[in-house]
C-alpha cells in the first residue's frame, strides 16, 4: 500500500485524539527513566499509577491473596457439616429439592441420584465452633480468624466458564480479570514488581482442569495490566535473565534505544500498546533485581519451613507459593493468585480429596497466622475458594467409601479472612442436603463487589468503555455482602 494511503486510513478521530495526547506519552517516559520521580513511600496507598479519584473511600485492604481451588472442592467434606445424611445413605434425593435444576450430561441419565454422606468425621473447634471435617487440620486451628461463606452460588455448571466467571465476571473468556481491573484502577504499590502476580501448581492427585494465561490477563483493557505468571523452574518470570553476551550496561542502553524508537511509534500512530511495550520492558530491566531476591528463600529461618510443610521447600507446590505469596505481600504486591489444580473429584473421590487437603491444608492456615504475625493480615484480604461445589447425590455406581460427586453451582463454601471481614463467623445457611440455599445467598458478582468495596472501590463506578458501552467486572449485577463486614 502507498504509505501516503496508509497514513490516511490510520487518521482517524481516534487516532486523531491521541496524537493530540501524545506529550501525555512522552511525560509518562520521562518518568519511567527517572526512577526518582516514582520513589514513594510504601505507606501510601497507591504510587499514583492507578485512575484519577480511586480510591472511591477509604478502604480496609491494600491488597488480595486469592487461593483459587480449580476443579471444585467438595463441600460435603470439608466445611458444610450435614449430619443428617448418615440416616440418609443411600436413598435417592427427593424430587422436591432437587426441583427443575439441571444437571450435567455425566449424571443427567442415572435412573437414580443415591444420597451419600462424607466419610469423614467433623467437629467443631475454636471459639466460633466452626465445623471443619478431620481433612483439615491445620485450617480447623485457625477458624477464628475465618468467615466461612456457606452460600456462594453460580450459574456455571462446567469448569472451565465457572473459573473463567470468578476471575472476570463472565463465563465467556475476553473480559479482564479481577487482577487486570485492581490495576487499572488502583495501580502499583511496588515500581519494581508486578501489581498482579499468578503462580500455578498441580495437585498429588492429578493435573485436574487445565488453566490458561487468559485467566489473568487483561482482556479488552491495556495489556500493560494484564497478570504476570510466576514460573515454578527456571527463571521466575520468562526472559528476565540477560541473553549470553549482553550485560546490564548493554540491556540498558539497548532498551533505551528501543524505548525512543517505540515513542516515536506512539507519536506517530497513537497507539496505547506502544506506551505498554515501554512500560513493560522498564518493568522487566526492574524485576532483574527485584525477582530474584524475591525468590531466593534463603533469608528464610527453618522455623518457616516447617511452618508451611515439607512441601514449601519444593519450587512448584502450593506450599512454596504461599510463602512466596506472603513475601509478595510484604512487597507490597497488589493482586496474587495462586490456583491449585486437582479437585475434580468424580470417582474416587475420599482418596483423592484426602490428598487435596493435605496439600493445601498446613500452608494456607501457615499463610493466614504468618500474616497475622507480621501486622499483614489486617489490610490484607485472604479468599479461598473453586468454581462451584459437589453434589449431595453419588456419581456413578452407589458405594457407602468409594464414591464420586458431580458438579453442585447451587450452594457451596468458601472462606476469607484479613482485610476488613469479620473473623470467627460463618454466613449463610444451606439446606439439610447443602443442595439449595435457604438464606442470605451469595453470587459471584455480589463477592467481587465485596471484594472491590473492602479496597475502597465501589464496583458500579469501575468501568471501562469497550464496543459502545462501559463495562464493569459485575457486569450490571453485584452487591457488596455487609453481613461479613468488619
Amino acid at each position: 500500500m502507498n504509505p501516503l494511503d496508509d497514513r490516511k486510513l490510520l487518521f482517524t478521530r481516534r487516532n486523531f485524539l491521541s496524537l493530540a495526547s501524545s506529550s501525555v506519552g512522552a511525560a509518562a517516559l520521562t518518568t519511567l527513566f527517572n526512577q526518582n520521580l516514582l520513589a514513594q513511600s510504601r505507606a501510601g496507598l497507591q504510587t499514583g499509577t492507578g485512575m484519577p479519584g480511586l480510591p472511591h473511600f477509604a478502604p480496609k485492604a491494600k491488597r488480595v491473596i486469592y487461593l483459587f481451588q480449580s476443579g471444585a472442592p467438595s463441600q460435603h467434606e470439608l466445611f458444610d457439616y450435614k449430619p443428617r445424611l448418615a440416616q440418609l445413605v443411600g436413598t435417592d434425593l427427593p424430587p422436591s429439592v432437587r426441583g427443575s435444576q439441571r444437571v450435567t450430561s455425566m449424571t443427567a441419565g442415572q435412573q437414580s441420584f443415591p444420597i451419600v454422606p462424607s466419610v469423614y468425621n467433623f467437629s467443631q473447634h475454636g471459639q466460633s465452633g466452626a465445623w471443619v471435617s478431620d481433612l483439615m487440620p491445620h485450617t480447623a486451628a485457625i477458624v477464628d480468624e475465618l468467615c466461612f461463606v456457606k452460600t456462594m452460588h453460580t450459574e456455571a455448571i462446567n469448569h472451565d466458564p465457572g473459573i473463567t466467571f470468578f476471575q472476570t465476571g463472565a463465563q465467556l473468556a475476553g473480559r479482564p480479570s479481577i487482577g487486570a481491573w485492581l490495576d487499572y484502577g488502583l495501580g502499583s504499590m511496588n515500581q519494581d514488581l508486578p501489581t498482579f502476580v499468578a503462580m500455578v501448581s498441580v495437585g498429588s492427585g492429578n493435573g485436574g482442569q487445565p488453566l490458561y494465561d487468559r485467566l489473568w490477563g487483561s482482556g479488552f483493557l491495556p495489556t500493560k495490566h494484564q497478570g504476570i505468571k510466576f514460573l515454578s523452574s527456571g527463571d521466575p518470570v520468562l526472559y528476565l535473565s540477560n541473553p549470553p553476551g549482553v550485560d546490564s550496561n548493554t540491556r540498558r542502553r539497548f532498551l533505551d534505544d528501543l524505548a525512543r524508537l517505540n515513542q516515536l511509534t506512539r507519536d506517530e500512530f497513537g497507539d496505547p500498546e506502544t506506551s505498554t511495550r515501554i512500560t513493560q520492558y522498564e518493568m522487566a530491566y526492574r524485576m532483574q533485581t527485584s525477582v530474584p531476591e524475591l525468590s531466593d528463600l534463603s533469608d528464610e529461618p527453618e522455623s518457616t519451613f516447617e511452618r508451611y510443610g515439607p512441601d514449601s521447600k519444593r519450587p512448584g507446590s502450593f506450599a512454596r507459593n504461599c510463602l512466596l505469596a506472603r513475601r509478595l505481600a510484604e512487597r507490597d504486591v497488589r493482586f496474587i493468585q495462586l490456583f491449585h489444580r486437582g479437585w475434580d473429584q468424580h470417582t474416587r473421590l475420599p482418596s483423592g480429596i484426602a490428598n487435596q487437603a493435605r496439600d493445601v491444608d498446613q500452608a494456607q492456615a501457615a499463610l493466614v497466622l504468618d500474616l497475622k504475625e507480621r501486622g499483614l493480615l489486617d489490610d490484607t484480604l485472604v479468599v479461598w475458594g473453586g468454581e462451584f461445589g459437589r453434589s449431595v447425590y453419588c456419581q456413578g455406581k452407589f458405594t457407602e467409601t468409594v464414591y464420586g460427586r458431580d458438579h453442585h453451582p447451587r450452594c457451596f463454601t468458601i472462606w476469607m479472612a484479613g482485610g476488613g471481614v469479620k473473623a470467627g463467623m460463618s454466613y449463610g445457611e444451606t439446606d439439610e442436603f447443602s443442595y439449595n440455599i435457604v438464606k442470605d445467598p451469595v453470587d459471584v458478582h455480589d463477592l467481587h463487589a465485596t471484594i472491590f468495596h473492602l479496597l475502597g472501590i465501589d464496583h458500579a463506578r469501575l468501568t471501562f468503555p469497550f464496543q459502545g458501552r462501559d463495562f464493569r467486572l459485575t457486569d450490571v449485577a453485584g452487591k457488596v455482602v455487609t453481613g461479613i463486614l468488619a
